[in-house]
């Protein structure tokens, strides 16, 4: 016979039950929640294009060249000094003023010395009247040969000590050894000057030398009487042309770069010795490379990258035509040359490419191009003050 506590389910079955409902209450609620979303999202308004500027990628020609920073120095430079010690009596010169090779610049008192030339002179005129009577009267063998042969010797002795006072007299005077451009002077009439006294100095400011370092591993690229180009902050719009001149037998074996020389036409003097200039040596012959901005490059960790420009495809729901789109695509990159780059690899000529606005594209992101103003693509751009 059977109970009622027989037909009462057991504790288990009513546990399996009560938790299946709630379970079946959850998912009921989360459906509900996800339909919301998703209506919501599709009731949001889509975000707008992004607005960008593009360029074409194209081919231009290409001068391979090496970049370095050197520093002008003089052809011929000397910081002039004194030999001798003594008063100025004549300074000869103002501070920048040209000079030219013997041009005398400053004067020591000298009259003591003048004075003992003088005495040498006349000694030594005396003893060639001396030797010319003594060479007649060999002829005419009036006395002999040992007398001819002392006054020869007396006025070789006299000739020479009147070489020795020039130079003492030489030595008061302070001369240019070369064409060039004198420094500052503080020296006035009335100074007295040790011997060693730096005066004044001269620089050879045409042609002017630039000396820079490059890598040995450029070493073959380099050949004497290439074109060299210089850059200087001082002269922002204007670049200086030389050429080649000195490549250096040694590799400095703490840096192992190479120094190298070359001379700069300077007829204006518009550049000064120790200057700070930028280098740049062609090497080789002018190729075609395709360029780019170097605005439009992404630089990532894992590669270098640009976005393309995909066509507008199809129509919308109101018959308009779909705005275009950006692709990400890898590129591998070459030189550089002021503000554009070579690209080596990655995409094609003609391709557009976005120049700016990338911060906010990914793949397949719609765009909107506004060319109105474009980043700089020059190869040799000038700072510009506005």
């Amino acid at each position: 016979m059977t109970t009622r506590v027989d037909n009462k389910p057991s504790t288990t079955k009513r546990m399996f039950l009560m938790v299946g409902g709630v379970l079946l209450l959850i998912a009921v609620i989360a459906g509900i929640k996800v339909l919301l979303v998703v209506r919501m999202i599709r009731s949001m308004p889509k975000p707008p294009p992004s607005t960008v500027s593009t360029v074409i990628a194209s081919e231009q020609p290409w001068q391979p060249a090496l970049d370095a920073v050197g520093t002008l120095r003089a052809a011929n430079g000397a910081d002039l000094a004194t030999e001798v010690a003594g008063l100025v009596t004549a300074v000869n010169l103002k501070s920048g003023q040209d000079v030219k090779r013997g041009q005398l610049l400053l004067q020591l008192r000298d009259g003591d010395a003048v004075a003992q030339l003088q005495q040498l002179q006349a000694a030594a005129q005396l003893s060639r009247l001396t030797f010319e009577r003594a060479r007649q009267q060999l002829a005419a063998q009036a006395i002999s040969q040992a007398g001819y042969d002392a006054a020869a010797a007396d006025l070789k002795g006299k000739l020479a000590a009147v070489a020795q006072q020039r130079v003492v007299v030489a030595k008061k005077q302070l001369r240019a050894p070369f064409d060039g451009r004198a420094g500052i002077i503080t020296t006035s009439p009335g100074d007295y000057l040790a011997a060693g006294t730096t005066v004044v100095t001269v620089q050879q400011l045409d042609p002017l030398l630039v000396d820079f370092y490059v890598p040995q591993s450029e070493l073959a690229r380099l050949r004497i009487g290439q074109q060299v180009s210089l850059a200087l902050d001082a002269y922002a719009s204007r670049r200086f042309s030389g050429k080649l001149s000195a490549i250096s037998p040694k590799v400095d074996l703490d840096t192992r770069n190479v120094q190298v020389e070359a001379t700069v036409s300077n007829h204006d003097r518009a550049l000064t010795p120790g200057m700070f200039a930028k280098v740049r040596v062609d090497v080789g012959s002018q190729q075609r490379r395709l360029t780019l901005p170097q605005a439009a490059i992404v630089y990532n960790p894992y590669g270098d990258t640009v976005y393309v420009v995909q066509p507008s495809k199809g129509k919308d729901d109101k018959g308009q035509p779909l705005p275009a789109t950006v692709k990400q695509t890898f590129v591998t990159l070459g030189a550089t040359r002021g503000d554009q780059v070579a690209i080596v690899k990655g995409i094609d000529a003609g391709t557009v490419v976005v120049t700016s606005g990338q911060m906010k594209l990914k793949n397949d992101a719609p765009i909107v191009v506004d060319n109105s103003v474009q980043p700089a693509d020059s190869a040799n751009p000038a700072p510009q003050e506005h």
